[in-house]
């Protein structure tokens, strides 16, 4: 177990950042794809480090960097929003002042978008579990993927026996 840690670190690392940074996370609505990448480079890291993966090790690697890529996640997520918090009400601003707003979006976009202590709690829970289930779905993806097979035996030579040929 302790060899995964630093496999699920470096896996949870690659998917927390890609996840937390704005416009490269969008790609996580094509199927959670930094998720399940965070997932496989843990995979890769720990097959480079000890040999053959199997897909239940790849699942464990990949769970525990579906953890800590989570807790990456909010780490750089609070400060990333809180510097972008400005650049987005001024849009929201201007979306307000266009003529053919509907009154309903006018008001969405006057009040105060400030996160609530609960709701970023609840996106913690969700995103945790969300992480764990598509990284280790990436971690069984990389040990079939990353997995190297025992190479095969090679067969022994026939020895040379003079006797055969009497």
């Amino acid at each position: 177990m302790s060899s995964y840690v630093q496999p699920a670190i470096i896996g949870g690392v690659v998917l927390g950042v890609l996840s937390a940074l704005p416009v490269v996370n969008i790609a996580n609505l094509c199927c959670c794809l930094w998720v399940i990448c965070g997932g496989a480079v843990a995979v890769f890291v720990l097959q480079q480090r000890q040999g053959a993966v199997t897909p239940g090790e790849g699942a464990v690697v990949g769970l525990l960097a579906g953890v800590a890529g989570t807790f990456v996640y909010l780490l750089l997520a609070i400060p990333i929003n809180l510097f972008m918090a400005p650049f987005q009400r001024q849009m929201m601003e201007r979306l307000a002042e266009l003529p053919n707003m509907p009154p309903w979006m006018r008001d969405l976009a006057d009040r105060p978008a400030e996160p609530l202590p609960i709701l970023l709690f609840l996106d913690f829970v969700i995103r945790l579990f969300v992480h764990s289930l598509f990284s280790t779905l990436g971690g069984v993806l990389g040990a079939m993927l990353f997995g190297r097979k025992p190479s095969p035996p090679v067969p022994e030579r026939p020895r040379f026996d003079p006797e055969m040929f009497r």
